[in-house]
């Protein structure tokens, strides 16, 4: 433990993986006596862990770079860093840049420690080295939710599909499940300290296997674990998704109904090129087979607009499977080419910027009336939701998930944050469902 305490002060971007592993930084770092800074002005040392998944993300970390640079220069003595997707991917480019000092992946957290040590004494450090072991299973993550109320567990870490459009095998490595009873000690944990709902992270959670234990295995032995904690997982590939997983679903109520199943495309001559392995009919049984054993279940998903050679008539196909689905809630991009993925080696880039954003504003606004539609369908519907907090609109209101991840907001004064209250939907939004504490 030094004399006088150094901070350290992260930005994080992208996914919940990128969450869940500052918060495992956060821990490794506190426990080499460094503190956390809550401001940046505040830090001896400011990094950003970082996501390659879209060019536009890129873009804004770099912009972020030169602002660190300013600090950097203003206050001698602070080292920058960048950490994960991005500092796999670029390596040498973003040190030889002159205003970064650390460049680390993913799998090189547990040095950070000596690495910022070396920094600090004029000394860059880059550490890219990719693992096939690293799942950090034995460190205690410092939780970032500051309302103590949901927490995110890592049960895996990277990806074995290699889609021909996705950078994450090239930057998360290959695909290792962390054991299991690793996880169900950190659930245990994480509701022993009044965490009220853990999510269960991987980049494919239903490829999990720990030594014979698979997903189903494993989200039933969780769910029966803590039984007064709400258990959630992202994300879920549409060919890997088995009836075990769902009838686990079904049959534990501390599951949430709510599945993230990403189909990118609702055309099959697409998929093939996305290498997805799986069809559009392939996918719509999926989603049948949810709805069958729970009609309940609230499914979101992903969608790639105008990826390479994308027609107007695969388009209309995604359009379609969309209202043949009627989605809960979407995640929409058009395509952006990552250097070094399949696509971007063996398919040109052919689909025009004018195009991609009238497809995506195309199906956006379709997925815009699908919310809607859905929302009204729980209009005096009674749900159990977990408080979050106070309404970002109205400090008079709470806020909170139901368990098919919907927000419901109320006028609410007598119960605060990890709460379950039951409420019932009085209106609704596109985005929100009004409700009134249920009598």
């Amino acid at each position: 433990m030094r004399s006088i305490m150094k901070k350290v002060y992260i930005e994080t971007y992208g996914c919940q993986m990128n969450v869940a592993d500052t918060e495992v930084v956060f821990s490794i770092l506190g426990k080499a006596g460094y503190g956390r800074a809550e401001q940046i002005a505040d830090a001896d040392v400011i990094m950003a862990n970082t996501c390659s998944i879209r060019d536009n993300a890129e873009q804004r970390i770099l912009g972020r770079i030169e602002q660190f640079n300013i600090w950097r220069k203003a206050r001698p003595g602070v080292v920058t860093g960048i950490l994960g997707c991005m500092a796999e991917r670029l390596k040498d480019e973003l040190l030889n840049t002159g205003k970064v000092d650390i460049v680390a992946g993913p799998d090189s957290y547990r040095r950070l420690p000596s690495m910022i040590e070396e920094a600090l004494c004029g000394r860059p450090q880059i550490d890219v080295l990719l693992s096939r072991e690293e799942t950090y299973a034995d460190i205690d993550p410092v939780r970032m939710d500051k309302n103590g109320v949901s927490a995110f567990i890592s049960i895996m870490r990277g990806c074995n599909n290699v889609c021909s459009y996705c950078v994450v095998p090239y930057t998360r490595g290959a695909e290792r499940s962390r054991d299991w009873k690793s996880i169900v000690r950190e659930a245990c944990d994480c509701f022993s300290r009044g965490y009220r709902e853990v999510t269960l992270l991987g980049q494919n959670v239903d490829s999990y296997n720990y030594e014979g234990t698979d997903f189903a295995a494993l989200l039933k032995t969780v769910a029966e674990a803590v039984p007064g904690m709400r258990i959630r997982f992202s994300t879920s590939n549409p060919q890997d998704i088995s009836d075990e997983v769902l009838l686990t679903m079904a049959s534990h109520p501390n599951v949430c109904r709510h599945i993230h199943l990403p189909v990118q495309s609702g055309s099959d001559r697409i998929l093939e090129k996305m290498r997805r392995r799986y069809t559009r009919e392939w996918y719509l049984s999926r989603v049948d087979r949810i709805r069958e054993l729970m009609p309940d279940c609230a499914i979101s998903t992903d969608v790639i607009a105008g990826f390479c050679s994308e027609t107007e008539e695969d388009h209309r196909d995604t359009l379609s499977l969309f209202e043949k689905v009627g989605f809960d809630a979407a995640y929409m991009f058009y395509y952006s080419e990552r250097p070094g993925t399949l696509a971007a080696r063996k398919y040109p880039d052919d689909v025009d910027i004018a195009t991609k954003t009238r497809r995506l504003e195309e199906i956006i606004a379709l997925q815009n009336r699908l919310s809607l539609e859905s929302n009204r369908r729980d209009l005096g519907k009674e749900f159990m939701v977990l408080v979050e907090g106070p309404s970002k609109k109205n400090p008079d209101e709470l806020c909170g998930r139901n368990p098919q991840n919907k927000m419901c907001v109320w006028a609410d004064k007598a119960h605060k944050a990890g709460d379950f209250v039951r409420v019932k939907v009085r209106d609704c939004t596109q985005a929100t469902l009004l409700c009134d504490l249920a009598e």
